[in-house]
C-alpha cells in the first residue's frame, strides 16, 4: 500500500505506474482517493472545530450557572447538544471515508523499481543469467511421474480417492528424497546465517490482508469455515505477520529468517490440476527466506536472496537461470521480482522453481512494521522473501537432471548424509 501523501502530491506518478503495469482500469481509483482524502481532511477539520466549540460552550455554561443565569445556560446547553449531534454525524462520516480510502488504496499497485522491464505478462520477462551447462542426455528422459512410479515412489490413484486431483502419496526412497532436500535446504540456509523457524500454518484475516493483494488471496487462500483463520499459501505470510504492530530498534536489523512449512493453495485459474503430475498441486512443502531490513539495504538483500537459491541448486549440480519479472507480471505489492528457473532435460527448457521479491514498505505499511532509528524517529521497514527450495517442483528438476541411463537416480554428495549414505536410488 502506498503512502497517501504520494497521491496528494504526485497523482500522475501513481497513474503512470498503473499504466506501466497495464492495469488501466485502476486509473480512476487515483482521482477517487484524492477526492475522498480531501473530503476526509475537511471533515476532520470541521469535527475538530466543533470539539473546540463544545469546550468553549461547556465553560460558558458553568460561568452562567454560577451567575444564576439559568435560562442563558440552558440556551448554551442546547447549542452544545446540537454541536454533539453534528459531531457524531461527522465522526461517522470520518470512519466511512477512511474505509473507502483504504479499500481503494489496497488495490492501487506499489511503485515498481526503475530497473523493472516493462511488459504485459510473463511472456515478456527477461532472462538475466544462466548458471551451469544445460545437458540433454543421449537417452530418453521419461515424464517425472513415470520416473517416480518406476521407483515405487508415488501413488496418485489413492490420493485421488482420498483427496481428489492435486494431491499425492510419496513413498519409499522418493519420500525420503523429498525430506532430504528440505533438510538440506534448512541447513544450507542456517549455514548462511539465517535463523531457522517453524511458523503457524494458519493466520488471521488481517494478516492475510497485510501480506498480499485481495486478488492473490481469492485465488490462493483456503479459509477455515466459521473461523477467522486461513491456511497459509507460503510461510512468508505468517513470517512477515510475526512482526505485525511492532517497533524494531534499528540495531535489531536485519531480521534474517528461514522458515519451513507446508503450503496450501486453491490454484484458482490454473487451468485445472493435472491428473498425472506434481508441478501444480494443492499441498506442498517449502523452505523459505524472509528479510526485514532498513530501506537502503533492501536492494542488497534482494541480490543476496536470489543468489542463495542459485547456489543451492548449483550445489546439487542442477543448471538454473534467473529471469527478471516484467511490470505486468509483478503482483501489486512487489517493487521488483526475479524468478529462478531450473533446467528440464525432458522438455529441453527451463521452468520456475523459486521466486525472489522485494516488497519495499508495502507490507510494513499495512502491518505497521516500524523501525526506531538512532535519532529516535520512526520509519517503515522493508520486507523481502525468496524460495530456497520447494519440493515437489524441485523433485522434478532433481530427478530429470540426475536420472541415469539404467533408470537409477544419482544422489549428489551434498544429499547423501540425509539419505543414509546412499549414492544412488533405483
Amino acid at each position: 500500500m502506498l503512502d497517501i501523501a504520494l497521491l496528494r502530491t504526485n497523482p500522475e506518478l501513481v497513474k503512470e505506474n498503473i499504466r506501466k503495469k497495464y492495469q488501466d482500469a485502476k486509473l480512476p481509483l487515483v482521482d477517487e482517493v484524492v477526492a475522498l482524502d480531501k473530503e476526509y481532511r475537511e471533515t476532520i477539520q470541521k469535527a475538530d472545530g466543533l470539539r473546540n466549540q463544545r469546550k468553549v460552550l461547556s465553560k460558558q455554561i458553568g460561568g452562567l450557572m454560577a451567575k444564576g443565569q439559568k435560562d442563558e445556560a440552558e440556551a448554551v446547553k442546547a447549542q452544545v447538544a446540537a454541536a454533539a449531534d453534528e459531531l457524531a454525524t461527522l465522526e461517522a462520516r470520518e470512519e466511512e471515508l477512511q474505509g473507502e480510502i483504504r479499500k481503494r488504496m489496497l488495490v492501487i499497485p506499489n511503485i515498481i523499481d526503475p530497473s523493472v522491464p516493462i511488459g504485459k505478462d510473463d511472456s515478456e520477462n527477461v532472462e538475466i543469467e544462466r548458471f551451469g551447462e544445460p545437458v540433454v542426455p543421449d537417452f530418453e528422459i521419461p515424464y517425472h511421474v513415470d520416473i517416480m512410479e518406476k521407483l515405487s515412489g508415488i501413488d496418485l490413484d489413492s490420493a485421488r480417492k482420498t483427496s481428489g486431483n492435486g494431491f499425492y502419496y510419496l513413498m519409499g526412497d522418493i519420500a525420503r528424497l523429498h525430506s532430504a532436500i528440505l533438510s538440506y535446504g534448512r541447513d544450507f540456509m542456517i549455514n548462511r546465517g539465517f535463523t531457522y523457524c517453524i511458523p503457524p500454518y494458519m493466520i488471521h484475516g488481517n494478516v492475510v490482508n497485510g501480506v498480499m493483494s485481495f486478488a492473490e488471496m481469492e485465488n490462493m487462500m483456503y479459509k477455515i469455515e466459521g473461523e477467522d483463520l486461513y491456511l497459509i499459501g507460503t510461510s512468508e505470510h505468517s513470517m512477515i505477520g510475526k512482526f505485525i504492530d511492532t517497533i524494531l530498534d534499528e540495531s535489531q536489523l536485519p531480521q534474517t529468517l528461514t522458515s519451513y512449512s507446508p503450503c496450501f493453495r486453491k490454484e484458482v485459474g490454473a487451468h485445472g490440476i493435472e491428473e498425472r503430475g506434481v508441478y501444480r498441486i494443492h499441498q506442498f512443502e517449502k523452505q523459505e527466506m524472509i528479510v526485514v531490513c532498513k530501506p537502503e539495504d533492501s536492494p542488497m538483500w534482494f541480490d543476496r536472496l536470489w543468489q542463495n537459491t542459485v547456489d543451492f541448486f548449483r550445489s546439487l549440480d542442477i543448471p538454473v537461470r534467473t529471469l527478471e519479472c516484467c511490470s505486468g507480471d509483478l503482483a501489486d505489492l512487489k517493487v521488483k521480482s526475479l524468478d529462478v528457473e531450473a533446467w528440464s532435460p525432458r522438455q529441453k527448457k527451463y521452468f520456475e522453481v523459486g521466486s525472489c521479491s522485494n516488497l519495499g514498505d508495502a507490507q510494513a505499511r499495512r502491518l505497521q512494521i516500524r523501525v526506531k532509528g538512532a535519532d529516535g524517529k520512526k520509519y517503515l521497514a522493508h520486507t523481502l522473501n525468496n524460495t530456497c527450495v520447494a519440493p515437489p517442483r524441485m523433485l522434478i528438476a532433481f530427478l530429470e537432471n540426475n536420472l541415469q541411463a539404467d533408470g537409477t537416480v544419482k544422489i549428489p554428495e551434498a544429499l547423501r548424509m540425509y539419505m543414509g549414505g546412499k549414492s544412488v536410488i533405483g
